[in-house]
């Protein structure tokens, strides 16, 4: 049997606070053990599970690996409003005029990660 992905890592100066916005972000949840102060913090949610961990470096240069977001039950514009409302920050807008595209953003930390249209737009064409 092959490996599976148990988790995605992102290294972090407040683990406990960027996973409480990831929770937010993916409708999932924090650990029970998970508390303010931690070192480490996990949210789990149906796309899976990410693990934050406290590193003291500060992030200076573009993420190697980011996260792609597809809306399930709203479009892609009104899932890139709630994540700003929960904090995230446009980095890149990439829609284009006709209706494709998608926008680059910073969660709280400065991770980049984008926000593609939901499956109902893309099969609009």
């Amino acid at each position: 049997m092959s490996s599976l992905i148990r988790h995605i890592t992102i290294d972090s100066a407040d683990p406990y606070a960027l996973a409480a916005f990831w929770a937010k972000a993916l409708d999932g949840s924090l650990g029970d053990d998970d508390h303010p102060g931690d070192p480490e913090a996990a949210v789990t949610s149906t796309a899976g599970s990410l693990l934050f961990v406290k590193v003291d470096d500060r992030k200076t240069v573009k993420n190697r690996v980011h996260l792609d977001l597809q809306p399930q039950d709203r479009t892609r514009d009104e899932e890139v409003e709630r994540l700003l409302s929960l904090g995230a920050v446009i980095q890149g807008d990439h829609r284009r005029a006709d209706g494709s595209g998608w926008v680059t953003l910073h969660d709280p930390e400065g991770n980049e990660f984008c926000v593609e249209r939901s499956a109902a737009e893309r099969s609009k064409g």
